[in-house]
């Protein structure tokens, strides 16, 4: 698979806190990226980081082959970069069409052309396999799994190929977290890059191809789903220190 986002050596500090500390990882288009670990990790840095909402200290932002000391807000959302945060930011009195055309609309002699929108949202739920009948329904009346999938599309209509998930099924119930996760799979097998970062591990092992777990500042563990257990990723997060030293005494 091609290397879609590649950071190196990327650190950040907060006066004396170490809120990253020279992490590198690589994320590739058509796969879920997990980034796992517990609060203060370094993830949501890591996030904004690749959002443009942070400059990093230092390290290299290398997105499709090209390489960045730093993003803005403007330059990672023309690079494609969206993020799907727990709040959503949706438009609760608006329909789905309009929500996902927000913006963007469509405009035909000088009016609002919401046959077009409506139609184009159609197509759009149908290819990302998000299920809402009515688009003409408000978003405020949508379950959290609907909601999600509108906030999905709409940053797809934009242009975003690179999507990065805050804690998806945070506050959902069952249903509603498999079918976030459905949608989350969907989108890395037709090509997305799919980033998430989730406490929940038994859905990470279910959804995610790579996970990278984070332990102060650090990235202790990059590996494939299916090259480690649950089981040694709680060791690595629970027993960071010890993984870490093991780790610098191989390297000697």
């Amino acid at each position: 698979m091609k290397s879609n986002i590649k950071l190196s050596n990327i650190s950040k500090h907060f006066n004396h806190i170490i809120a990253l500390d020279n992490v590198s990882l690589e994320a590739f288009n058509g796969e879920v990226l997990a980034l796992v670990g517990d609060n203060g990790a370094g993830k949501s840095t890591l996030i904004k980081i690749l959002s443009g909402v942070l400059r990093p200290d230092s390290g290299i932002i290398e997105i499709d082959g090209k390489k960045y000391s730093h993003l803005n807000v403007r330059e990672a959302f023309e690079l494609g970069i969206s993020t799907v945060y727990q709040d959503l930011a949706l438009g609760d009195s608006m329909d789905v069409a309009s929500n996902i055309f927000l913006g963007s609309e469509i405009t035909k002699h000088g009016l609002l052309d919401k046959k077009a929108m409506h139609r184009q949202t159609n197509e759009l739920l149908k290819r990302l396999k998000i299920n809402i009948p009515d688009t003409k329904v408000n978003v405020g009346n949508l379950s959290g799994g609907q909601r999600q999938g509108v906030a999905v599309a709409r940053l797809v209509n934009r242009g975003g190929n690179i999507l990065i998930f805050d804690e998806p099924t945070a506050a959902m119930g069952i249903n509603e977290s498999n079918r976030t996760l459905e949608l989350i799979r969907h989108l890395a097998d037709e090509g997305f890059t799919v980033i998430m970062i989730s406490h929940n591990l038994m859905q990470v092992f279910q959804v995610a191809d790579r996970i990278v777990v984070l332990r102060h500042g650090c990235a202790l563990l990059e590996e494939k789903v299916e090259d480690i257990s649950m089981k040694e990723v709680v060791e690595v997060l629970t027993s960071a220190d010890i993984y870490n030293n093991a780790n610098k005494r191989n390297e000697i």
